[in-house]
């Protein structure tokens, strides 16, 4: 297995755990700080997990070549924590199952991606997943930030790949690990 497909595999189970953290954290907030105005991009926590899951939805979409294109980003915002953890853990289980199935021929390849006026754009796969990988990051940072001001203190969310201090929720993930962790 080459370097670029581990790493991949590994982003996608970074990817679940740091969901999961962030997750625990926004369930335990009120509805009110759930939806209170904040400053980030999208001005609330739960309008950037919404986004979060919405994106989510249109790379993978593309990525297995399912043809909804941007219709996913018609679905109706999930208004509760609750709500966006099951779909999130949901698409987040079908990512890494997704990244699992991949061979190193897979990663050059290209999927259609619809850009609306922009017209139909070619991308590659390991591109595409770089950047979803790095949308998530971005994006939980905000809610991570926003999550200061709120009665819920923000979780730690880098602790998953080297072994001291890992959280018990990383050490999951990493169960179904395709690799050793040996030194």
């Amino acid at each position: 297995m080459s370097l670029v497909l581990d790493h991949l595999r590994l982003m996608a189970r970074n990817n679940a755990y740091a969901n999961e953290r962030l997750y625990e954290a926004c369930c335990a907030l009120s509805a009110a700080e759930f939806d209170a105005a904040r400053a980030g991009f999208f001005p609330s926590i739960s309008k950037t997990l919404n986004h979060i899951l919405q994106v989510d939805r249109y790379y993978l979409d593309a990525l297995t070549e399912s043809g909804r294109g941007r219709s996913v980003f018609d679905a109706p915002a999930l208004e509760t924590a609750a709500e966006l953890a099951g779909a999130q853990t949901a698409h987040d289980g079908r990512l890494t199952a997704f990244c699992d199935g991949l061979a190193d021929r897979d990663l050059k390849r290209t999927v259609p991606q619809d850009r609306g006026g922009d017209g139909l754009w070619h991308e590659r796969v390991d591109h595409t997943l770089l950047h979803l990988f790095q949308h998530q990051i971005h994006h939980r940072g905000q809610v991570h930030a926003m999550l200061d001001s709120t009665s819920v203190a923000p979780p730690q969310l880098d602790e998953f790949f080297i072994r001291f201090d890992r959280h018990p929720v990383a050490e999951k993930h990493l169960a179904n690990r395709l690799w050793e962790d040996t030194e």
